[in-house]
């Protein structure tokens, strides 16, 4: 059995996912391309994890523990590996493979806790001093959305900003126009920062709602 055979094309095509993967990051593209395709997988003060009741979930399965990329490359080559194992244990067992679709459904829904199992101590020995200072840093010219209250002059509100690696941030915002208010959901665009506090525009025209 091989993994060019037809049961086994999900895990081949995984594996080819995983490889260029591999060479964006080994060329830069991840950065360049900043963390807007990462999935908002990001929350308040939990290194990343998702806020609400999916946040054990996240947690279980190591997702913010690592930079998305490199969670998705162990998931990959887990689902890979298992899966082309399990064809060959069904084969030696039952005289033929499983159907492809049965084989990816039972592969994937195995891969993800043991992906969990090997990005958690991972992510505790991934050096983050590094990314997170760069990425506070350079903050200014990147797009966030207003969290939490009304922003308006001498009145900050909290908004949720994303580095080029896909690491959240939640930082104080207030309008950089002193007329301007900023409300809770405007996507805007940090133009400087004095300090901790950063000034922002709004990236489209507020619609007002019927009761305001």
């Amino acid at each position: 059995m091989t993994i060019f055979e037809p049961h086994n094309m999900p895990f081949a095509a995984a594996l080819l996912v995983m490889v260029l993967l591999a060479i964006v990051q080994a060329i830069g593209l991840a950065d360049a391309l900043g963390g807007d395709a990462d999935v908002d997988l990001d929350a308040d003060g939990k290194d990343g994890l998702a806020a609400g009741p999916l946040d054990g979930l996240f947690s279980l399965l190591g997702i913010g523990r690592v930079p998305y990329t490199i969670w998705l490359a162990v998931y990959l080559l887990l689902f890979a590996a298992i899966g082309v194992s399990g064809q060959a244990l069904a084969e030696s067992l039952t005289g033929g493979p499983l159907h492809a679709l049965l084989a990816s459904v039972l592969a994937g829904g195995a891969a993800l806790p043991v992906t969990g199992a090997l990005v958690r101590p991972l992510g505790a020995i991934l050096p983050q001093d590094e990314t997170t200072a760069v990425s506070t840093a350079s903050l200014v010219g990147r797009r966030a959305t207003i969290t939490d209250g009304v922003a308006r002059a001498a009145s900050p509100a909290r908004a949720r900003v994303r580095d080029a690696h896909g690491h959240a941030h939640y930082v104080m915002v207030e309008p950089h126009e002193a007329s301007a208010e900023l409300h809770a959901g405007d996507d805007v665009l940090l133009v400087r920062r004095e300090g901790d506090l950063f000034y922002a525009t709004a990236l489209a025209e507020r619609r007002l709602s019927p009761t305001e």
